[in-house]
Formats: C-alpha cells, structure tokens, sequence
C-alpha cells in the first residue's frame, strides 16, 4: 500500500537567479502540499512547516484559506506561462532561455506546443495535478472565481497570438479550443482512468497531437 509523498522544499534557485521573496516561497510550497496530498493537506500551518518558516508566517502574508488558494492560481499561471517562455529553441525543447514558442509554421508551433505538454506530463506532473485540484475550489467556492479567471487569462492570451501568427481569423475563439484541448489532454494522461497504466508520454506521438490539434482548431477559426 502507497503512501502519500512528502513535498519537497522548494529547490535553490539556480546561478544568476535571486532567492524566492517569502510569497512566492509560500505559493510554491502550497501548490507542492496541494499536489502531494490534496487540499486537505493545505493549511496554513502545514505550508509553514514545509517551508520551513517560523509559525504564523504564512497566515501572516495570507490572512485566509481563499487568499492562499489565490496566491496558487497566480502562481500557477506565472510558472506555466514561463514554461512556455523557456520553450524557444526547437534544438532543446527542455530549457533554454527566456523566448516565445515559434509560430514560424504549423510543424514548428506542434513541436514547441509538444515539448510543453512533455513537460508538464513528467518533470511539471505534480504542479499540473496540482492545478487540476485548486481549479475545482473555484467552482465550489464564488469568492474564487475572479482570481481563478485572472489567472486564466495569460495561458489564452498567449495561445491567441500563436494561433493569429498562424493565421486564425478570430484567434480568442481558436484559443479557447485549442485550452480545451490541451487540458483533456494533460487531465487524461495525468488523472484519468489509464493514466497508470500508460507508457511514459513519448514526445513524437505528442507532436502529432499537436499538430492534430492545430490543424483542426485553424480549420474552424482559420
């Protein structure tokens, strides 16, 4: 019988990085206990614990349950965005420095679009379970929903100009799909009914995906 993993401190930032400030330090440890034992592991003084700061410290900077909760959906969105980011060179779709996904053409887009779900199905799973656990809170909970929308926004910003680069006629619309997508996708591989039994995600078939995905959401809206 399993049992549930011990989040993680947050790990050192890397050269040339500046240590987390104290909120974001907060956010990433919530989202890790979030990930490692859903939201009933999420308490105030649990993230302390984690963290490993003095007691009251995140009470302090987050008076109540539903503010940190919002304080994951902003980070959230900021770590994701920024993966997104880091995908630029389709040389080394791992990392990289700070960049936009090439939009140059529809095989480029699906390799790039690719290499974030690859990362979000291995090295970012437990932040992308995570964030499948913290949006249903939103939907439980009305003082969520404006943070959880705000937090929403960027992924299909970003997604809207990639899709109008391509050539999408009504880029929000194709943008709102294209979210979908990717979200079934990411839910059904991380948490759906075979997810365990699956293979580790292989990053050819995902590009086909991809690119699957592109081409029906631009014959739609192209």
């Amino acid at each position: 019988m399993s049992t549930p993993s011990t989040p993680s401190r947050p790990s050192a930032p890397r050269r040339g990085e500046r240590s987390p400030d104290r909120r974001t330090l907060i956010a990433d440890t919530a989202i890790g206990l979030v990930a490692a034992s859903g939201l009933r592991g999420l308490t105030h003084r649990a993230v302390d614990g984690a963290a490993g700061l003095p007691a009251g410290s995140t009470s302090y900077y987050f008076r109540t349950r539903t503010a940190l909760i919002a304080a994951c959906y902003q980070r959230l969105a900021e770590l994701d965005l920024g993966d997104v980011g880091d995908v630029g060179d389709l040389g080394d779709l791992d990392g990289g420095g700070p960049s936009v996904l090439p939009v140059a053409d529809r095989d480029a887009a699906a390799a790039a679009l690719a290499g974030v779900l690859h990362r979000w199905l291995t090295v970012g799973r437990e932040r992308q379970l995570a964030r499948f656990e913290l949006s249903l809170e939103a939907a439980r909970n009305p003082a969520l929903e404006a943070d959880f929308l705000r937090a929403g926004q960027g992924p299909r910003a970003r997604a809207a100009g990639i899709l109008a680069a391509l050539g999408a006629d009504r880029p929000e619309e194709a943008a709102e799909l294209l979210v979908a997508w990717t979200d079934g996708l990411l839910y059904d591989r991380l948490a759906g009914a075979l997810a365990r039994s699956r293979v580790a995600p292989d990053r050819a078939e995902l590009t086909a995906v991809a690119r699957r995905m592109i081409d029906a959401v631009l014959a739609r809206h192209g």
